[in-house]
């Protein structure tokens, strides 16, 4: 039961991770600080998705799943959760570097615009 709840949890988090990369540049806008924790927060979504490298949550969350008796998954978060929500076709290594310039074209819009404010 507790490796389920774990999994669980886990997954939750993920979730807030992948939206946290996605959109916390725009929570530094208005909390700087939270510059430390975006930046590696960004680089490591943007570089899992680019270079196709695994994400350990995915791995700790099947290990959890295995550990609760029940069967894991074989393919990434997104490809597990979201995108048969999104796109029910499975998610491509092209695709996968489309959601990789996304990361990177939100954020670099939200930081320049920061440059900009702090420059000002």
């Amino acid at each position: 039961m507790f490796y389920r709840i774990a999994a669980d949890g886990l997954v939750l988090f993920h979730l807030a991770f992948i939206v946290f990369v996605l959109f916390g540049g725009l929570l530094v806008l208005k909390w700087r600080h939270l510059i430390w924790w975006h930046l590696p927060a960004a680089a490591w979504g943007m570089a899992v998705e680019l270079f196709h490298l695994p994400c350990p949550l995915t791995r700790w969350e099947n290990l959890m799943r295995h550990a609760a008796g029940q069967s894991g998954y074989g393919a990434g978060f997104i490809e597990h959760y979201v995108w048969p929500v999104i796109y029910p076709a499975g998610l491509t290594p092209a695709i996968q570097l489309w959601l990789g310039a996304l990361v990177l074209l939100v954020n670099g819009l939200v930081y320049l615009r920061l440059i900009k404010q702090w420059s000002a």
